[in-house]
């Protein structure tokens, strides 16, 4: 079978929302790879950020642009004559969809509408992913499973049900195979459990929080502290980006929406993930506090992985709590001012190397 590498040497990648968390350590892979890398998005979302941590900037080709906007967008794609598409720019904080639904909704889905039809008048793609999130679905009280009802509650998280549907109406109307025959265009969407890992600043994220209130001595408010959540390394949804779009180029039948997210192990209350990072971090304990004014989220989220588990071969490589250490130790590196891209480079490669 073909490797990762052997794919995308070479190959031109089109990532919206390089700039972000996600889409900085995707990036890096993609270089790591040999992937000549153009990346669509707004300036780094946080001070500091991964990015500019990465020095991606020189590294690759980057845009500045919204996806609202399709005329910039259409430009920077038609210029880069992409074959593979990632598509990862979103609003991704469900706090922020609380406070700005509009934005949120332009962005989660009329940015999709808008890469969707940038692909649509392309004649060079041959596989596109599109990065949602696990809160796409109804809450339901069990994992959830690809085909269950897509109806999240809050507009982070039904913005991105909406990105769901909008994919699979442009893959009915534009992109299955025609009547006569052919292979179609393979456009998928992977449904990834929350990530955690270094180099993410955010707001309102809950590893990020507890750097911030190590570093400052404070106690750390959690929203819900048992609210029961998938939680799993950023590599470990970026490896499966990645597969997918090489396996599905080559076997497009493969297309379709996958859940991505940790075993039940990496299913646990927020409040034990804040106990893994502080024991990990060598920060010292504190005493989480529930937040009676935030706003309504599920209390229970799993995934049901075992499509991408038999139809890709995808599993998860890292427990949570290999995970957790893997932040912590790239936390601790940062603020130790070591050289920050030969960290991420070798915890990515590392990764690799326990994936097999």
């Amino acid at each position: 079978m073909e490797t990762l590498r052997e794919f995308y040497s070479g190959r031109r990648v089109f990532v919206t929302g390089h700039t972000g968390f996600k889409g900085a350590w995707l990036s890096q892979a993609l270089l790591l790879l040999g992937a000549e890398v153009t990346g669509f998005a707004l300036g780094p979302p946080t001070r500091p950020s991964l990015f500019g941590l990465l020095g991606l900037a020189d590294a690759m080709h980057c845009v500045t642009g919204d996806v609202r906007g399709y005329d910039a967008l259409r430009a920077a794609f038609d210029r880069a004559k992409p074959e593979v598409v990632l598509h990862l720019a979103a609003q991704p904080i469900v706090l922020e969809g609380y406070r700005d639904p509009r934005g949120t909704y332009g962005t989660n889905v009329m940015g999709t509408v808008n890469l969707l039809e940038c692909v649509r008048q392309s004649d060079t793609v041959r596989s596109v992913v599109n990065v949602t999130t696990d809160k796409v679905y109804r809450d339901s009280g069990r994992a959830c499973r690809e085909g269950d009802v897509l109806d999240g509650f809050d507009p982070y998280s039904n913005s991105k049900s909406c990105s769901e549907l909008v994919t699979g109406c442009y893959v009915n109307s534009f992109f299955k195979p025609p009547a006569g025959g052919g292979a179609g265009l393979p456009v998928s969407t992977m449904r990834a459990a929350n990530a955690i890992g270094g180099g993410d600043f955010a707001a309102d994220r809950i590893v990020p929080d507890c750097v911030r209130a190590a570093m400052e001595g404070r106690p750390l408010v959690l929203r819900n502290p048992d609210a029961v959540r998938p939680y799993q390394h950023v590599l470990e949804p970026l490896s499966a980006y990645l597969l997918l779009a090489a396996r599905q180029a080559r076997e497009p039948a493969l297309a379709g929406a996958y859940n991505i997210g940790p075993g039940a192990q990496g299913c646990v209350p927020t409040r034990e993930l804040v106990r893994l990072f502080r024991e990990a971090y060598g920060a010292p304990e504190s005493v989480a506090r529930q937040n009676p004014n935030a706003p309504r989220e599920a209390g229970f989220l799993a995934l049901d992985c075992s499509k991408a588990r038999d139809a890709l071969g995808w599993r998860p490589a890292l427990t949570l709590a290999r995970a957790v250490a893997m932040t912590a130790q790239w936390t601790r590196a940062w603020l130790a001012g070591r050289d920050i891209r030969e960290v991420t480079r070798g915890q990515i490669e590392g990764y690799w190397e326990a994936a097999g």
